[in-house]
């Protein structure tokens, strides 16, 4: 169970995203505005942030600003109604770690939220496994049933992200936001291309797959 703060001022979406939370098994506090979110922020441990960017008085991006000048790394999920790329950059570049446009299907929050918890746990691992695969993340190899392996970059960034959040299924827009960086669908089939490529390198004979495919979802790793 993790501890999550709730940072917004509309009452109806707050016991909303309270109640997905806890749904998910997390104690969730609120704060209705900035400056007493900052304030249990910087008082109170807790493991993750869903955080407002249009808070009445101290908004989400000043708010998450100050938090990192204080080094409080908590991770911050902002929520916001301002949809455009550039206001998506602007929130990133103020400290938030994810960025999810309103309105928002509150199971998907609910998803990047554990994303981030996931990450945060594992910020000191070195070395990821599952299903025969060996992820060096400092090294940068990969190894598979002890051979080493070549990943060309944004394979090997689509693997680490994949085994990080390993029993997860990742949909194609959170792939395209926390792999390649793009907060827009660049159509085509970018990611089915990265994930043939990838399933040719590290899939095993007389194994099944580890990455497998949700059929109108995404990609999930299994390591069986």
């Amino acid at each position: 169970m993790a501890a999550i703060l709730v940072i917004e001022d509309d009452d109806a979406t707050a016991t909303a995203i309270i109640a997905e939370l806890e749904r998910h098994g997390h104690e969730a506090s609120r704060a209705a505005d900035g400056e007493t979110g900052l304030t249990l922020a910087t008082r109170e441990a807790f493991d993750a942030i869903t955080l407002d960017r249009m808070l009445p008085g101290l908004d989400g991006l000043s708010l998450v600003a100050r938090l990192r000048e204080r080094h409080i790394a908590i991770p911050v999920l902002m929520l916001s109604a301002l949809s455009d790329v550039d206001e998506r950059i602007a929130g990133l570049r103020a400290g938030g770690d994810d960025y999810l446009t309103k309105p928002f299907d509150f199971a998907e929050m609910a998803m990047r939220v554990e994303v981030l918890l996931r990450r945060r746990e594992q910020a000191e691992a070195v070395v990821l496994r599952g299903g025969g695969i060996e992820c060096d993340l400092v090294r940068r190899t990969v190894r598979v049933d002890g051979v080493p392996t070549r990943l060309l970059h944004m394979e090997f960034r689509l693997l680490e992200f994949l085994m990080r959040n390993r029993g997860e299924v990742m949909t194609r827009r959170i792939i395209f936001e926390r792999v390649w960086g793009y907060y827009f669908d660049p159509g085509a089939n970018l990611i089915s291309v990265h994930i043939a490529r990838l399933r040719k390198k590290i899939d095993r004979p007389g194994h099944p797959s580890p990455i497998l495919t949700v059929k109108g979802e995404g990609y999930l790793f299994d390591a069986g």
